[in-house]
């Protein structure tokens, strides 16, 4: 059972995406976003509890990024809008049990992660 991104590409800044993770098999986990920029950490940027009512988002992409879980695909999906180039980044998402906030600030601790998907925005 492996998580699998799909959705990046290159956009221009202020364009939109919409990542998708495959997550079946993982119900019962929670679902996280995270991302790495070159020369940086990687960083939580939102996560969805396997309850679909708790959420994380990091304060740079809050009112422009939105994670939702449709439980019946088992796919978690990341809109993002206003995009920066400081957006820039491979992708990755990750599984794990336990609180939301936990994993999306501490990033450790995963069952999963997938392999990433490569968003890039132009200025």
């Amino acid at each position: 059972v492996q998580l699998a991104e799909s959705g990046g590409g290159l956009v221009q800044a202020g364009g939109s995406l919409r990542l998708s993770c495959a997550a079946s098999g993982f119900e019962s986990h929670n679902i996280g976003w995270f991302r790495q920029a070159p020369g940086k950490e990687r960083e939580g940027v939102s996560c969805i509890g396997s309850s679909v009512n708790t959420t994380y988002y990091r304060d740079s992409v809050k009112g422009r990024f939105t994670i939702s879980r449709d439980v019946a695909e088992n796919t978690v999906y990341l809109q993002m809008t206003g995009l920066r180039p400081e957006d820039s980044a491979v992708y990755y998402c990750a599984a794990r049990r336990g609180s939301v906030f936990t994993m999306c600030t501490r990033g450790t601790g995963m069952d999963n992660w997938g392999k990433g998907t490569l968003v890039t925005v132009s200025s």
